[in-house]
């Protein structure tokens, strides 16, 4: 695992890169954020967001979603990946909103957890960015970035958050999420990272290893 002053290091840097660093997903309340990060697995932020402003604009709550038959709200996302599932799960979700928990989205990750199609890094999302408690949702930017940085070496997501957040104090955890999926999306590519312009090149062990090829 990292040294603390290693992580600290990095992490100063990236929040002097990256000091607006932010969940790139739009919504207006967390049950459109829910929806938005089911919506977001095997799928990049920008085609969810072009879907969830036609979506949201009709149906901007978890009564109103939940009138779509599976039919009618599988046409409004068929532009990601693997939509007639994930048209299921919402659908199923907005059912289990209604029915236990009033249409109102929980915070706890273990009720989160158990909605159709949530599984940790969502809950985490959604934890992070609806409600402001402490969170740290592990994606393939994460979890490419870190291990390069030499933050972490798990090879699980569950093993990488449980990395990052015993490196960091729980009020840093939101903010070093977003600071390390910007990075990787602007910088540290999976294929091709722009190390000879990275920032970070002196703190990375990727790009101080001689002969190093991407690891993905």
């Amino acid at each position: 695992m990292s040294s603390h002053a290693h992580a600290e290091q990095v992490f100063a840097v990236l929040a002097t890169v990256y000091p607006e660093a932010h969940c790139e997903l739009q919504f207006k309340t967390p049950f459109q954020l829910l929806v938005a990060t089911i919506l977001s697995a095997q799928s990049t932020d920008e085609q969810v967001n072009k879907l969830t402003q036609v979506l949201f604009a009709k149906y901007p709550t978890v009564e109103a979603m939940a009138e779509l038959t599976l039919t009618e709200l599988e046409e409004y996302i068929k532009g990601v990946g693997l939509f007639r599932n994930k048209a299921k799960h919402i659908a199923a979700t907005c059912q289990l909103l209604l029915q236990e928990h009033d249409g109102e989205v929980p915070q706890t990750r273990e009720e989160l957890m158990q909605l159709p199609g949530v599984g940790r890094k969502t809950a985490n999302v959604v934890l992070a960015n609806a409600f402001g408690i402490p969170a740290f949702a592990v994606d393939t930017h994460v979890l490419r970035v870190s291990r390069r940085l030499g933050l972490t070496h798990g090879s699980t997501p569950d093993q990488v958050e449980a990395e990052l957040t015993a490196l960091l104090p729980e009020e840093q955890w939101i903010n070093a999420h977003h600071w390390l999926i910007w990075h990787g999306r602007r910088q540290c590519f999976a294929r091709h990272p722009n190390c000879d312009n990275c920032p970070l090149a002196t703190l990375c062990p990727h790009f101080l290893s001689e002969g190093v090829k991407s690891d993905e």
